[in-house]
Parts: C-alpha cells; sequence; structure tokens
C-alpha cells in the first residue's frame, strides 16, 4: 500500500515514515507543504495520504485545503488528516463531500503504533477512522440523529471511530448480535437499503456527523 505524507516537523516527519515501512507500507514521498503534497499525489499516485491540517507558510488550514483539493481532483482519494486539536470546522469540511475514505486522528494518537497503522489502512481502503475524541465533541456540538434511539446513537458514534460489530459490543458490553440489531436499524431508519452493501456504514457515518 503506497503512501504519501504531509507534516512540516521533520522529526515527527520522519517517525511517522518509520511507523509505515515498519508496518508494511511502502511510503512514495514526504513532504512539508500541501503544494508539494499535490505534486506528489500526482506523480506518485499513491494509495492514501497522510496530512497535517496545519502546514507552511502561515501554518493555517494549508494541509487540509491541499487534502480538499486532492479529493477533487481525484474523488473519494483517502485522506488520514492529523491534527494537534479537535478543530470542529475543518473535521467537518473534509466530511462535506460525503464519499469516505477519510480520517481524522489527533497527533497524540500516532503514538499507539497498531491504532495508527489500522487507522492508515482503513482509511485506504474506503472506510472511516474518527478521533474519539473528535467524536465525542461533535457529538456534543451536534447531538444524536433525532430518529436514533440512545443506544443507537451510541453504536453509530463507535461505528464512527472505525470499530467492527465486535468492538462495539465489547464497549458497550453487550453481544456482537445485539449490535447487529442496532445496525440494522441504524441502516434502515437512514434509508440505507441493503444493495448498499458494506458501505452502508460509511454512509451512516457521514449522516451522523453531517446531520444537525
Amino acid at each position: 500500500m503506497r503512501v504519501v505524507i504531509a507534516e512540516d516537523l521533520a522529526l515527527l516527519r520522519e517517525g511517522i515514515v518509520r511507523l509505515l515501512e515498519d508496518g508494511g507500507f511502502e511510503v512514495v514521498a514526504a513532504v512539508d507543504n500541501g503544494s508539494d503534497l499535490l505534486r506528489a499525489i500526482v506523480i506518485e499516485k499513491p494509495d492514501v495520504a497522510v496530512v497535517d491540517v496545519r502546514l507552511p507558510p502561515e501554518f493555517r488550514d494549508e494541509g487540509l485545503r491541499a487534502a480538499i483539493e486532492a479529493r477533487r481532483r481525484r474523488p473519494g482519494f483517502p485522506v488520514l488528516v492529523l491534527s494537534q486539536y479537535v478543530e470542529h470546522a475543518y473535521a467537518s469540511e473534509l466530511l462535506a463531500d460525503g464519499g469516505g475514505a477519510v480520517g481524522y486522528l489527533l497527533k497524540e494518537r500516532v503514538g499507539d503504533v497498531r491504532d495508527f497503522l489500522d487507522a492508515v489502512r482503513r482509511v485506504a481502503e474506503g472506510g472511516t477512522a474518527l478521533d474519539p475524541e473528535v467524536v465525542r465533541q461533535l457529538v456534543v456540538r451536534r447531538g444524536p440523529l433525532d430518529v436514533l434511539s440512545g443506544r443507537e446513537g451510541e453504536v453509530l458514534a463507535l461505528m464512527a471511530e472505525g470499530r467492527s460489530n465486535a468492538g462495539i459490543a465489547e464497549a458497550l458490553f453487550v453481544t456482537e448480535s445485539a449490535v447487529e440489531k442496532h445496525v440494522r436499524a441504524i441502516f434502515s431508519k437512514l434509508g440505507l437499503a441493503p444493495e448498499e452493501g458494506s458501505h452502508r456504514r460509511v454512509l451512516a457515518v457521514l449522516a451522523y456527523l453531517r446531520s444537525g
């Protein structure tokens, strides 16, 4: 799996490169600004990009803008954004196109190597990987979808973190069959038809985070 990285801090950038390479990924470019990121995406045609929100020259939202532009040029291009803080507007804008294959992690999570590598892989495969703290703050700001029960809202929030049914069951101390029942109810209430297959999980998460 081919990856490009955009991170301005050289030490962190090299650390991410090492983590990914040790995890079996091929890092085809590691850059420190948005322009070079876009160039690398065009030339190298990677499977996924790992991008810091704030890059030179102004350290505001250059990384996010480059990521959004990359997805405009290549619809659905997988992007995992790293940020020092939960920045609600940035998270919402990244999710706004509804295409899936997106992630938003706090940089402190990179230290959990297994979870970080799983997140990169999941986004590259078209799923979502949202930091639990990002999900928590978005839930507080937006509230659950009115059509869902309280438990269904909890299940959907955990889906937004990228957890499997087994992982959700473990987190909520319920059986996996109970989670499957809640997931079916969520799909039904959100009008996600069975023929849409596993991609419904992504659609449900996007509907949740863009609601309210």
